[in-house]
């Protein structure tokens, strides 16, 4: 018997069931969990700004975090999520479902970092770091002195330099706006600038959050009596701009007629030494109520405090046998 040739049509569902085979086993393989991650537990991975889907996906593939530049494409459009993919850079775990990496795409779920820069530094100081920040982009002048607020700030990668410190100066305005609104009466500033010259201060003499005030309070004190602040600090700034000196001050800087020297003039020096902290900030807006007009280190990183120039003095002696004794070794 003459086997009957089957007709082309059931050839053609033929073909048509193993390419069906073919997409659902590649739909399973791309579907489930993505490549490993070529080293770490994630990769990261930056986005261009006005990259479409198809430039996406080639990145995303050389990258090693998806399987197939195609899939991904038509997942993209056929879901709506190729018109909203947002750029930035994604840290991506290891196995990502490509359809979990759509979602964070299209949600823009970016990798934030974050800049400290920490309280007291000078504005060229904030700037140098910045610059060495190499995730961050474009060039920097340098502000003027005590303009910026110093802070943890988040930013995405590539953002500018100059956009950070923008957010620098303003969030310090907005934070002195509502502090000189809230101040304390009588204190002895023309302008909230003066205050943050004094903050600029109190943040240079003590590094302990519980001596803030009080030092801040001691400082008033010399300057509604007219007294000369003698801060070590504003002369060093004299000296170098802040940069650390790597050694004591000498008597011929002490006796330097450099504007910022608090022991040559009375008052206050005519800008800030640094950029002052918010908690230093709040201190010379809010400095507790004292007779104490002298302090003097103690040795274990703080001060000790005295209202009177004979009480101080027998302080100051103590500090000097304190230092004679580090001095040689006891």
């Amino acid at each position: 018997m003459r086997t009957r040739p089957r007709p082309a049509r059931w050839r053609g569902f033929a073909g048509v069931g193993l390419l069906l085979a073919g997409l659902l086993l590649a739909a399973y393989l791309n579907l489930g969990p993505g490549p490993t991650a070529r080293a770490g537990p994630s990769t990261l991975v930056l986005l261009p700004r006005g990259a479409g889907v198809s430039e996406v996906s080639r990145v995303l593939k050389s990258s090693g975090v998806i399987r197939s530049q195609l899939l991904f494409q038509v997942l993209a459009r056929a879901t709506g999520a190729g018109r909203s993919l947002k750029a930035g850079e994604y840290d991506i775990p290891s196995r990502a479902p490509v359809l979990s990496i759509l979602s964070d795409l299209q949600a823009g779920r970016t990798l934030h970092r974050s800049v400290t820069l920490p309280e007291g530094r000078t504005s060229a100081m904030i700037v140098r770091q910045l610059q060495n920040t190499e995730w961050l982009s474009g060039d920097l002048e340098v502000p003027e002195e005590g303009v910026l607020l110093p802070e943890t700030y988040r930013a995405d990668r590539g953002a500018s330099r100059q956009s950070l410190v923008d957010r620098m100066r303003s969030d310090q305005q907005a934070l002195l706006d509502r502090l000189w609104a809230a101040r304390q009466p009588g204190l002895p500033f023309n302008s909230p600038r003066e205050a943050v010259i004094m903050a600029s201060i109190v943040e240079k003499e003590t590094g302990q959050a519980d001596e803030r005030r009080r030092v801040a309070g001691v400082f008033i004190n010399r300057l509604r009596m007219g007294m000369r602040l003698q801060s070590d600090p504003t002369v060093i700034y004299a000296v170098s701009r802040g940069e650390p000196l790597g050694r004591g001050l000498r008597a011929s800087e002490l006796l330097s007629r450099s504007p910022w020297n608090t022991y040559a003039y009375s008052g206050l020096p005519p800008t800030p030494i640094a950029n002052p902290g918010k908690a230093s900030l709040e201190a010379v807006l809010d400095p507790i109520q004292t007779k104490e007009l002298y302090f003097v280190a103690d040795g274990s990183g703080g001060h000790v405090f005295a209202r009177t120039l004979s009480e101080h003095e027998a302080n100051v002696a103590r500090w000097r046998e304190i230092e004679r004794a580090r001095a040689g070794g006891g």
